[in-house]
């Protein structure tokens, strides 16, 4: 079995393997590291597109696109292509089988497990669905891997002889993570993880973008989709230009008129002070969970391409008293944890001495009540392992019956940390019928044990009787019941993959064509003649010939789009 590791993120997704001693990221068939993390409906209706194809696609055709459907990973959300209509499990299992592709054509080998990455925040239900999706894309998991714990395994692989204590800030496209771990004698120990699964560049992207409309005089929630997509693509332009510069500026048609956007550093920070602000919290929860102080932290690393913008980097400077570091190219350094973790998980012989050790991103516990006066109040979290506990665990609390002559005690298994578990993930139950007794007389021991394949051991002893009860949670109710899955394979059969040895004229195409879209007057005219040129080249079909015209139209392209900003 071939095991590969697999960044599966927001905004672009990287495939990566362990051999011969280290970790290596492997191309596409664009010859590219990241994947955008898009999938398109072609114009025939049945063709999937996906990564540069689909990207090239989203702001000329929003509704046959779909792109950060990561943050809906566990909802019911629909998601409609044309008349065809996913959720984020789907898309994402288009995503996963085109990078397994990937990993084949550039392995020579068939590959049929993955480490795949996941926000360390993310819950129970999400990460069922990122299971159910590299199922339905033909991957077993062989484990899910939090996001800031790969980049942290990437990063003290470099130099496993040191003894430190350091922070991974892990701000995605999507997704904000925070851990702090030790590394001593060539283990990694998680001390604790938090983060925000609702927090990522995107929403810094989006910020600045409705900040420019509005300083436009332009309401951008109601701007038509293809607009809103392309002030979308100048404001992550401007995003990334400001993390070295002082100072972006664009042209575009929006609204029915050109409009000169501009932004500096200072303002940009400014517009989104309360998405900066909103990072604080998961950081103070993690040092709390670690019961350390930031005196004791010798490095922050910054994983995750938003981590380039100054911001970003002046916020971890100010919190932790130290310039932050980016070891390994933050774009890169999770799926190359991951490829390690795909390493440890086959027992290679490089990573012998290597122990890596994770935590509990969520605490576990059940339903319970309790009695105030007359008053019963029922469907209260009581935690029995902790959020940021060391893994594998073993914990155990006792409950006792809360009604006179009560033949059941219902054990209500939740993930959490809210009060209440309605506000919880249900994650199973168990009936344990106890002997009639006066309420509060019968007692039961509650033991979990939790390991780090997810797997949580439910067990239950009746004290008076000594009488065992137990159950295993390894799926949740929300999981796809067998034929949900049948049924979403043979619909994800029934559609056209677009074939890979067309990847790169698609993408190309697309290019021109959302070029064309965009310049007027001669400009236009130049991108129309390109793709004449490039189709004439490919009803030729002599590979040679489509590869010299198609490396001879990159740059003309190039010299186009720079016409774009003025």
């Amino acid at each position: 079995m071939t095991a590969i590791g697999i960044d599966l993120g927001t905004t672009n997704s990287l495939v990566s393997v362990f051999e011969d001693g280290r970790a290596r990221l492997l191309p596409n068939a664009l010859g590219d590291y990241l994947t955008p993390s898009v999938v398109g409906l072609a114009d025939d209706g049945r063709t999937m597109l996906m990564g540069k194809a689909a990207l090239s696609r989203l702001a000329l055709h929003p509704d046959r696109t779909a792109a950060r459907f990561k943050r809906l990973m566990g909802t019911k959300t629909s998601i409609k292509l044309g008349r065809s209509s996913f959720d984020a499990t789907q898309l994402s299992a288009f995503v996963l089988r085109a990078l397994k592709a990937d990993a084949e054509a550039a392995l020579g080998i068939p590959v049929d497990a993955a480490v795949i990455s996941v926000p360390a925040y993310f819950n129970a239900i999400q990460r069922q669905a990122t299971k159910d999706a590299a199922e339905i894309a033909g991957l077993k998991v062989t484990r899910l891997i939090n996001e800031p714990t790969a980049a942290a395994l990437a990063t003290g692989l470099l130099d496993r002889t040191a003894e430190t204590t350091f922070v991974v800030l892990d701000l995605g496209g999507g997704t904000f993570d925070v851990s702090v771990l030790e590394m001593f004698d060539g283990v990694m120990e998680v001390r604790a993880s938090a983060g925000d699964a609702m927090l990522g560049g995107e929403d810094f992207t989006r910020q600045l973008a409705r900040h420019l409309s509005g300083e436009a005089g332009i309401d951008f929630s109601s701007l038509p989709a293809t607009e809103a997509e392309h002030l979308l693509s100048i404001t992550e332009r401007f995003k990334r230009e400001l993390a070295t510069g002082d100072q972006a500026t664009a042209s575009a048609q929006i609204a029915g008129r050109i409009h000169d956007f501009r932004i500096n550093r200072n303002a940009f920070e400014k517009t989104t002070a309360d998405l900066l602000a909103r990072m604080r919290r998961p950081i103070d929860r993690c040092l709390y969970d670690a019961r350390i102080d930031v005196a004791r932290i010798d490095k922050v690393v910054l994983v995750g391409g938003a981590t380039r913008m100054h911001a970003v980097r002046s916020l971890a400077a100010r919190i932790f008293r130290q310039l932050p570091v980016q070891i390994i190219d933050p774009d890169h350094a999770i799926a190359l944890g991951a490829a390690i973790q795909a390493g440890l998980a086959t027992r290679d012989a490089a990573l012998d001495d290597v122990v890596m050790t994770d935590v509990a991103p969520f605490s576990l516990g059940i339903s319970s009540a309790t009695r105030s006066g007359q008053h019963l109040l029922d469907g209260l979290f009581a935690p029995i392992i902790e959020r940021n506990t060391p893994l594998p665990a073993s914990r155990s609390r006792t409950f006792s019956t809360i009604s006179d002559n009560q033949l059941i005690i219902e054990i209500e298994v939740y993930q959490g940390e809210a009060a209440t578990v309605a506000d919880n993930i249900a994650l199973g139950k168990l009936n344990v019928p106890v002997p009639p007794a006066p309420a509060g007389r019968e007692a039961i021991d509650v033991r979990f044990t939790y390991d780090t394949s997810g797997l949580l051991a439910v067990d239950t002893t009746i004290l008076s009787t000594s009488a065992k009860f137990s159950t295993l949670i390894d799926n949740l109710a929300q999981a796809l019941s067998p034929a949900e899955k049948a049924r979403r394979l043979q619909e994800m059969d029934a559609l056209k993959v677009h074939p890979r040895e067309d990847a790169r004229n698609r993408a190309l195409l697309e290019a021109i064509d959302q070029l064309h879209a965009m310049l007027l007057g001669e400009d236009r005219a130049q991108a129309q003649a390109l793709r004449i040129r490039f189709e004439v080249a490919l009803a030729g079909q002599d590979p040679k010939v489509i590869e010299l015209e198609r490396e001879r139209i990159v740059p003309l392209l190039d010299h186009l789009e720079r016409a774009l900003v003025r």
